[in-house]
């Protein structure tokens, strides 16, 4: 039984269609493991998505027996989706950790539309500070599919990681996730984490997110 309503499948399939331009990669990353509680819920989103648009494919790893793989994009959590340009651009710097549901679905499909433009769609004046970080950065943002303010958070931190080769914007969906939101002591969300040193929470906007990852980057020079 599909998950996507039909009505929904047709009002996504004339958005792509409006706005995507370039081709899209889903890299879906599951565990034939128990645990995994939504590893196949997670592909099948991911493969009615790509019904709606010939520009969307989708591949397919298993983290256990696609071990190589797995290491080549830094995944170690099952379900992970990487979402990139069709010829691999971005490498996996914007991902989910955990299934895309409820409201971190509209997150899934504002990503697509925005790898696919090519286009972060931030100001001139972020773009080039982020070109000045010369540390890695990995933003974390934890969220639950009920919170109606983590999408603008999580799509964010993805815009982030598309303008910098440096940044990496991950989605962890919290509840399917425990030991990494006990780890950082999450206790509401989004809550968002930036490498080791910075720790906010909520959707912030542009310039102040900004400024907690150039903060994050300052503490982490050697």
């Amino acid at each position: 039984m599909p998950l996507l309503k039909e009505s929904d499948r047709k009002t996504l399939k004339e958005e792509f269609e409006k706005t995507l331009k370039g081709d899209v990669k889903l890299v879906v990353f599951t565990s034939g493991a128990s645990a995994c509680r939504y590893c196949r819920e997670t592909v099948m989103i991911c493969e009615e998505i790509a019904e709606l648009s010939d520009k969307i494919t989708v591949e397919k790893y298993d983290i256990s027996t696609d071990a190589e793989a797995a290491r080549e994009w830094g995944v170690e959590n099952a379900p992970t989706i990487l979402v990139m340009a069709g010829d691999g651009t971005y490498r996996g710097r914007i991902r989910f950790t955990g299934i895309p549901s409820g409201y971190e679905f509209i997150s899934l499909v504002e990503d697509i539309k925005m790898v696919s433009s090519r286009d972060p769609g931030l100001k001139p004046s972020t773009v080039e500070a982020l070109k000045e970080i010369e540390v890695p950065i990995h933003i974390r943002v934890f969220v639950t599919p009920t919170c109606p303010y983590c999408p603008r958070a999580v799509t964010m931190a993805h815009k982030f990681a598309m303008a910098s080769e440096r940044i990496t914007g991950e989605m962890v969906e919290a509840i399917e996730f425990p030991e990494m939101a006990n780890r950082w002591n999450v206790m509401s969300v989004p809550h968002v984490v930036i490498n080791e040193d910075v720790q906010f929470v909520g959707a912030l906007p542009e310039e102040e997110y900004l400024k907690e990852v150039l903060k994050a980057a300052t503490a982490s020079r050697p």
